[in-house]
């Protein structure tokens, strides 16, 4: 699949002109009065380096936002500012979090995107910007912030799904019915997996966005700017501490599944001890006297047969039995 690219470009913090070709990038960098925006989807190593030659962007910065497994983190350069940042975007019917790497580079006048994959929309972002057109006369910081604030938003509604699905492990837990143990189990570490894929992007966020409040500098005209970043930090706090809060949820229905299981099988023994035993004292009472009386069929053929037949009909019964309520 080639990959797409996208453009805007905003003078004095006003739209102009959008999806123009990749290669008028660097004319409108040369007027001091436009701030540019392109976006690159799926992008080859050739796209990649071209824009880092118009950009004057580090080799070390472009290779990390080639890279599927890097770190989300804020790196400021001699020339631009790098975030590497993941976007969560959960699969309810298969319990699953997928995580695209989004990685942007902020410099005076431009602001570039690099998604390596679809999976992060960023026509969200594009709504948000035009939303906050008020916000554009402030430069590229007010592109970050809202590149940023989608994101932390996409962590909210990934934590929700995760939050109603451990609701419903705690609907079904305390059920009295041995058959659902292994689909709680299942159920449990499909989403735990999900929650671990979740706060690994969202932990470190908190540093990214400490990073970007932290290293302003006098190029960054925005100012203004800076309760916005606050409330953003405010969200990124509230979804780590909510993304705990279903871990150690997690963790307990993970323990209470576990011990209401050796519970039922603690019963279970109960039971069959019970039965063993009276079972036992008949037995060990015709036993100890030698007790052999006559029974329809005695010392025949037909007989032999019969008790056979009885034994094995029974056998079959209490394995199936047993089987079914899985004893077995």
């Amino acid at each position: 699949m080639p990959p797409s690219i996208r453009t805007r470009v905003w003078r004095n913090g006003i739209l102009e002109a959008e999806d123009f070709p990749l290669a008028q990038v660097s004319d409108y960098l040369e007027q001091p009065d436009c701030l540019v925006w392109a976006d690159l989807c799926e992008p080859d190593a050739a796209m990649l380096s071209r824009v880092a030659a118009e950009l004057s962007l580090d080799p070390h910065a472009v290779e990390d936002a080639a890279s599927v497994h890097e770190r989300p983190k804020a790196t400021r350069y001699s020339t631009h500012l790098f975030l590497s940042t993941y976007a969560l975007r959960h699969d309810t019917a298969a319990c699953d979090m997928d995580a695209t790497h989004v990685s942007a580079f902020l410099t005076r006048h431009a602001f570039v995107t690099v998604r390596l994959d679809d999976g992060f929309d960023i026509d969200k972002v594009v709504q948000r910007w035009d939303d906050n057109a008020d916000l554009i006369k402030f430069g590229p910081r007010a592109l970050e912030h809202g590149l940023l604030d989608v994101i932390v938003d996409d962590y909210f509604n990934a934590i929700e799904d995760l939050d109603e699905e451990i609701d419903k492990l705690e609907g079904v837990v305390f059920q009295d019915t041995t058959d659902r143990t292994p689909d709680i189990q299942r159920r449990s570490y499909n989403t735990r997996k999900a929650l671990v894929r979740a706060r690994r992007a969202i932990l470190p966020m908190r540093d990214v966005v400490a990073t970007v409040m932290r290293r302003s500098t006098a190029d960054d005209a925005g100012a203004e700017l800076l309760p916005y970043f606050e409330d953003l930090y405010d969200h990124v706090l509230r979804a780590a501490e909510w993304s705990d809060q279903l871990r150690d949820m997690l963790t307990s229905i993970f323990e209470t599944n576990m011990a209401l299981s050796d519970v039922r099988m603690n019963l279970i023994m109960k039971k069959l001890t019970a039965w063993a035993a009276i079972i036992a004292v008949p037995t060990a009472v015709t036993g100890w006297f030698g007790q052999n009386v006559p029974y329809p069929g005695f010392g025949h053929w037909d007989g032999f047969v019969a008790s056979v037949v009885l034994i094995a009909g029974l056998g079959a019964f209490l394995y199936l039995l047993f089987k079914r309520k899985d004893y077995l």
